[in-house]
Order: structure tokens, then C-alpha cells, then sequence
């Protein structure tokens, strides 16, 4: 299957799409670009909390189609993004304790990609990302997902740490993923479950992990002392997936 790239460019085009409602994750504008227009879409765009990057021309040369994009590129998700609700809604329907994926700023798009397909794979109802410093439903996550963006939905937050505090008032408990947190396999799994992942490279953030109920470490014995991102989410993930179905 093709994912197409969702690149918008020009400022009518662009000041469209917003007033439109489709789902723009970063807008890009030529530095220094302030006049009426731009500042139309400069609104638009902090309306909907939307990224916003100031660049120089070549950037803008290379995210564009062609030349003609008068200083503003937009890129949209290729895919819509859920409601945190609507994951605990596909929980309910199924008659099961939710199991939710907690991204905390994850920046690689293969990551992305390969962690929905682990979320799908694994029977979890969604994945939770923020709306800063990370990456979005880009086509290139679309398609290192190999279609599970089609089937789990993925929401996008402004503070995972907040999300994490309204979901535990819905019952659910919180494991995130750090190398010197308790073993897995002495953990209780089981239940409402989030599984936080953090950055391929900070880890999961001091504010995010405070807001967890526990850290799981996976047992290591080579000689480097980190697994990829999405590779410690799939091992963490069938350990819930383990328990879950013994319990």
C-alpha cells in the first residue's frame, strides 16, 4: 500500500486547510515572514495548538512540492487522530480492562510506526502521543505501521502527564519503561493497564515518570544497556499480554 506524503503549501491553501479543520501538525514559515496573510494563518494555527516552526528558505525548498509555497508549508496527519475517549470506548465495547500505549515524546517515525503495529498486534485499544516534540501520523509512520494506524486509534494530547491523571480517575494504573525500575516479571501487570514509553534517547520525562505507579525494567545482560524504543515496548507489551491472559 502507498502513503502519500500530506504536504500543504501556499497561504490560501494553507489558511483553507485550518479553516477547514483538517488536522495540521506543523506548520512551517519563512523566518521574518509577518505580514497580513501569514499572520492569518499564524492565528489559525495557534487556534488549534498547531506546531510552529520558523525556517529558512532551503527548509522550505525541501518540505515543498514545488516553489511555490509564498513561505508556508503545512504538514497534515495522514491519518485522523481519536479522542482519549474514544480508546476507552473501544475498552468498553469489547468488555475489557483498557490497555493503552503512553508515548512520551517519541521523535523517530519508524518507532511510531512499529509501536502502533505492536499496539494493534497485542490486542491494546490505542496509543496516546503528545502534540509537541514528537512525531506525528506522518505517511512514513503510516507505513513502517503496516496498516494497524487502520484499526488502532491513536490520540494526540497537549500533556501526557494531565492524560495520565484523568485516566487513573477512570480506574487505570500506570507502568512506565526505565532501566532501574523492578524487573518485569515481579510486577503485577494485570488490570486497567498505560504503558509508558519514553524519548529514544531521555527516556521517559522526571514529570511523566512521577505521575506512574510503577517502573518496569527488562532484564539485560549484553554488553550495551538500552533497547530501541519500540523494541522495549513490544518485550513490556507481551509481558501485559502474558498476564493479562493467565489472570
Amino acid at each position: 500500500m502507498r502513503y502519500k506524503e500530506f504536504i500543504i503549501e501556499g497561504r490560501n491553501a494553507v489558511l483553507e486547510a485550518f479553516r477547514a479543520g483538517k488536522t495540521i501538525d506543523k506548520l512551517f514559515v519563512l523566518d521574518g515572514c509577518q505580514d497580513g496573510p501569514v499572520k492569518s494563518i499564524l492565528r489559525e494555527a495557534k487556534k488549534t495548538d498547531t506546531i510552529i516552526n520558523f525556517v529558512d528558505k532551503e527548509r522550505l525548498d525541501r518540505l515543498a512540492n514545488s516553489g511555490h509555497h509564498q513561505g508556508v508549508v503545512a504538514q497534515a496527519a495522514a491519518y485522523e487522530y481519536a479522542e482519549v475517549e474514544d480508546i476507552l470506548n473501544a475498552a468498553k465495547e469489547k468488555g475489557e480492562a483498557p490497555f493503552i500505549f503512553i508515548l512520551d515524546e517519541i521523535e523517530d517515525p519508524h518507532n511510531l510506526g512499529a509501536i502502533i503495529r505492536t499496539a494493534n498486534l497485542c490486542g491494546a485499544h490505542g496509543v496516546i502521543i503528545p502534540k509537541r516534540r514528537a512525531v506525528g501520523l506522518t505517511a512514513t509512520v503510516a507505513k513502517t505501521s503496516a496498516g494497524a494506524v487502520n484499526y488502532t486509534p491513536v490520540a494526540k494530547v497537549t500533556n501526557i502527564a494531565k492524560t495520565i491523571e484523568e485516566l487513573k480517575k477512570e480506574g487505570m494504573w500506570f507502568v512506565c519503561a526505565d532501566m532501574d525500575g523492578q524487573t518485569m516479571y515481579d510486577l503485577n501487570l494485570t488490570g486497567p493497564i498505560g504503558l509508558v514509553i519514553g524519548n529514544e534517547g531521555a527516556g521517559v520525562s522526571r514529570l511523566v515518570k512521577e505521575k506512574c505507579d510503577f517502573t518496569a525494567s527488562i532484564p539485560m545482560k549484553g554488553d550495551i544497556d538500552s533497547l530501541n524504543a519500540s523494541v522495549a515496548a513490544g518485550v513490556l507489551a507481551y509481558e501485559i499480554v502474558r498476564q493479562r491472559l493467565k489472570a
